[in-house]
């Protein structure tokens, strides 16, 4: 994907109701997004269906019912997030997609997300 077509949805929650849309956007408003994220210490979640979808809700929108699975999916990244080894939660992830495809476990999986 080039730098153009990259997309990015900031998400914040506030402990009640649904994550709301905080900031949106492709290119270089997408690469701002995910900067200062970054800045602030704050891991990036890379999944780029997801993000589509996100990017068709409107700033200060709750994610509807639909995107809660996916959400929870992000969250439990985070639990796992180590700001030491940060691919560390992209690994085990990428583990669990390959088990769940009907790999063998290991180091295996769907390589690219």
């Amino acid at each position: 994907m080039s730098r153009r077509d990259r997309s990015a949805v900031a998400l914040r929650y506030e402990g009640s109701g649904a994550p709301v849309v905080v900031a949106s956007g492709m290119g270089y408003l997408a690469e701002k997004i995910v900067e200062v994220a970054a800045e602030n210490g704050v891991p990036v979640y890379e999944d780029n269906s997801l993000t589509t979808m996100l990017s068709q809700l409107s700033l200060g929108q709750e994610i509807p019912d639909s995107l809660y699975r996916a959400i929870v999916e992000i969250y439990v990244y985070f639990l796992n997030f180590d700001p030491n080894d940060p691919d560390k939660a992209r690994r085990e992830r990428q583990a669990i997609d390959g088990q769940a495809a009907g790999g063998t476990g290991g180091t295996g999986g769907k390589g690219g997300r």
